[in-house]
């Protein structure tokens, strides 16, 4: 099973225990706080974590980068070629 089909077999789960709970198709009684304050309010929760964990994860990483001076060394090559050859064809370059 690839990543991607765990991952929709996970929120599809979760999804219908959600949408189960909230429309009370199962015979489960919940405390009436839970029912009607946090169960409404359950996806925002979930979303807004994840875009915490993502900003957060995503900063780190980029506060954590390395550089790649041999990446910038081929870089600039193939630059200076791309240039050479378009100046080659007769377009100006500055």
């Amino acid at each position: 099973m690839t990543r991607a089909t765990e991952a929709a077999a996970f929120f599809g789960i979760t999804t219908t225990i959600y949408l189960a709970l909230l429309f009370q198709w199962l015979p489960i009684t919940l405390p009436e706080t839970v029912q009607n304050f946090t169960l409404p309010v359950l996806p925002w929760w979930a979303l807004v974590t994840f875009g915490a964990y993502s900003l957060g994860n995503i900063g780190y990483h980029v506060l954590t980068f390395r550089d790649c001076p041999e990446a910038y060394d081929e870089l600039q090559v193939q630059i200076a070629e791309a240039q050479r050859d378009l100046r080659s064809k007769g377009m100006n370059i500055k």
